[in-house]
């Protein structure tokens, strides 16, 4: 998946984050825990991750 350098929404980096998220769901971590540990805690943002 291609994961967008910004939220469309807010403009939050989030590029960064997409490494470290795979890494945290191949550990078995849940993704809304997974997105806690990453601090994406605007509903934007997930969703920008998530889809």
């Amino acid at each position: 998946q291609i994961i967008p350098v910004r939220c469309f929404s807010c403009g939050k980096v989030i590029g960064d984050k997409w490494n470290a998220y795979l890494a945290l769901l191949s550990e078995d971590t849940s993704e809304g825990d997974a997105l806690d540990a990453l601090e994406l805690k605007r509903y934007c943002c997930c969703r920008m991750v998530l889809t």
